[in-house]
């Protein structure tokens, strides 16, 4: 039997970031259609004191390798952040999906009771189970940074909707 923490895992992610590849490429039409430096969609954010589109969508594959890799108990790869255009973004959307397709269900087995230790951007450390770190910390955290930067297109015009965020499945 395939493991539950791989199944409400790793699908997950590759479903929602098929559909924000899919979004970013709406969203690069729509730039182009109505004369947009492609720029002012990347560096839009919904309120000052938030994350650009950009970042959300770094953030967002972030949450997919790591959480998918620290479950399978595998080291998880550093990217580089030097994104600055959509292909870019769909460049680094690519290769966080190529990642999460060479884990298999066997690496997930034991999971849910796996510890992980996470810093969370501090350096103060929180400790998990396997099945609380993916339930209570990494799909919130996934499914914000995935909406926000869906969010941050359709407020600046790109015609999206919950079809195009949801993806195939």
């Amino acid at each position: 039997m395939t493991s539950f923490l791989y199944l409400s895992s790793v699908p997950v992610f590759k479903q929602l970031l098929g559909g924000l590849s899919d979004v970013l490429t709406k969203a690069e039409a729509h730039a182009t259609a109505k004369g947009i430096d492609p720029a002012a969609l990347l560096q839009a954010r919904l309120f000052p004191d938030m994350f650009t589109m950009l970042r959300q969508v770094r953030v967002t594959c972030d949450f997919a390798k790591s959480v998918s890799a620290r479950l399978a108990g595998v080291e998880v790869p550093a990217f580089d952040d030097t994104e600055q255009t959509f292909a870019d973004l769909q460049a680094r959307i690519a290769k966080t999906l190529a990642f999460i397709d060479g884990l298999t269900p066997e690496q997930f087995e034991g999971a849910a009771t796996r510890e992980i230790v996470s810093q969370a951007g501090t350096p103060k450390e929180k400790r998990f189970s396997g099945q609380s770190y993916l339930l209570n910390y990494g799909l919130p955290q996934f499914f914000f940074h995935v909406t926000t930067a869906y969010a941050i297109l359709r407020h600046n015009g790109v015609e999206v909707g919950k079809k195009d965020y949801v993806g195939t499945y």
